[in-house]
């Protein structure tokens, strides 16, 4: 892992923290022009080029009739699953929807005399998931993008995920599916997955917002094509920001950086800390646990690529540092996380005390584990409720309530030289604009 020494005036300054911080940027323009073509090919051509794409990218053929996972398979898929990952799902799915009932938004009214003024909360009326397929197997990225979207009240959520080479999905999602609300799943991926629930196509819905994560094509994708459908964000590589003292036991801390290295090679695991025993520890420790992992070679290449240890002055430095970093996941691993909660300014999730690792906030805790990535914490947040509902303002004014607010409509209007506006007031106040001489017929 790299070393950084921050304990410096200037450290907001370093290059290296700088290209940590920028690390989300750089990828689109490589892949931005196939993208674009696909979206295009699909929106022109429908199931013709999404059946295409599936053939050229995932080796599989589709038609109308079988690109519907139907409800046979997602039995059969019941039989597959082993019985304790039935009894996870089901655990997680209850904690996962318990949590975000709390996010649940009331439509309310303020009155005043004459006016009444207020807020409609209204769910979407669909969304789609897009879920990873092939070998690995995602059944929490079901789960965090499937209830919250059903706590919403989202009447028909609509699931997508590739058949890689065979036509069979991955049985841990189905099962997710099912147990999480899904009311349709399509067995497609890719670029062209995402244009074909954006557009709509023979075979396949529209749907109103698109969520979960994917490779480059599938975020590009996404990028694209928001405003013709909502998105959550652009998701990139995982990442995870550990601020550790001398209270933190090195093999965890080293274990748990190593939990995102594992996800891909441009995953970030950044230790941040100031003390030098502890940061030299947790080296040792992670690439001594490297040699063991199953997945050694693409974690490997992660803690090359974005490993890096950050030494700072002291605790709050170590917090400044966070910030300016906006990690996706943030374990605090001190004595009293807590005390440092307040100082904590941009982080996706934060996981706080020794015990707290992002591995049990990945499944079961409860709270989303779609979190913003590359930085984009500082002003993105969680998947939640909120993401699958929209707001619609209400408004009622009587003849009294007009009367009290009607000059200051009208003196605004002449301000900004918009002359209907103003009529649209002084019609109503019945007022007699005088027509000047040379006006007169």
């Amino acid at each position: 892992m790299k070393r950084v020494d921050l304990r410096k005036d200037d450290w907001q300054k370093d290059p290296e923290l700088s290209r940590i911080k920028n690390r989300g940027q750089g990828l689109e323009s490589k892949y931005a022009s196939s993208v674009l073509e696909i979206i295009e090919n699909v929106k022109k051509y429908g199931d013709t080029a999404v059946f295409g794409y599936a053939k050229k990218f995932d080796r599989v053929d589709l038609t109308p009739e079988n690109v519907k996972v139907s409800e046979e398979e997602i039995e059969e898929a019941f039989q597959k699953v082993e019985p304790k990952v039935i009894d996870a799902i089901k655990f997680a799915v209850d904690r996962v929807r318990k949590f975000h009932e709390k996010q649940l938004e009331n439509s309310y009214f303020v009155t005043e005399p004459g006016i009444v003024l207020g807020q409609k909360v209204t769910p979407l009326e669909s969304a789609g998931i897009y879920v990873p397929g092939g070998k690995a197997s995602y059944p929490s990225s079901v789960i965090m993008n499937a209830v919250p979207a059903k706590v919403a009240g989202v009447e028909k959520v609509v699931m997508i995920t590739p058949a890689i080479g065979t036509l069979e999905v991955n049985p841990y999602s189905l099962v997710a599916a099912k147990l999480s609300g899904v009311d349709e799943i399509y067995r497609v991926g890719g670029a062209h997955g995402i244009a074909a629930i954006a557009y709509g196509t023979e075979s396949i819905p529209k749907v109103d917002k698109i969520v979960g994560p994917g490779n480059i094509y599938v975020a590009l994708a996404k990028k694209f094509l928001f405003g013709t459908v909502d998105i959550d964000m652009v998701a990139g590589p995982s990442e995870i920001l550990v601020i550790a003292d001398e209270t933190a036991n090195p093999e965890w801390v080293a274990t748990d950086l190593l939990s995102q290295a594992e996800h891909d090679e441009l995953a970030g695991a950044f230790l941040v800390t100031h003390d030098e025993k502890l940061a030299e520890e947790v080296v040792d420790a992670l690439y001594k646990k490297l040699e063991t992992l199953k997945r050694k070679e693409i974690a490997e290449k992660s803690i090359e690529n974005f490993g890096t240890v950050f030494l700072t002055k002291d605790v709050y430095h170590s917090c400044q540092v966070a910030n300016e970093v906006a990690p996706e996941h943030l374990e605090v691993a001190t004595k009293e996380p807590f005390a440092l909660l307040d100082l904590i300014k941009h982080a996706g999730a934060i996981f706080l005390g020794h015990h707290t690792c992002e591995s049990l906030g990945d499944y079961v805790l409860g709270p989303n584990h779609v979190l913003p990535t590359g930085g984009s914490a500082r002003f993105f947040s969680p998947l939640g409720v909120y993401d699958f509902v929209k707001r619609s303002s209400i408004l009622y004014v009587s003849k009294e309530g007009f009367k009290r607010v009607s000059e200051h409509a009208r003196n605004l209007a002449e301000c900004e030289g918009l002359e209907a506006h103003r009529l649209a007031v002084e019609v109503r106040e019945a007022i007699k604009i005088p027509i000047k001489l040379e006006e007169k017929v």
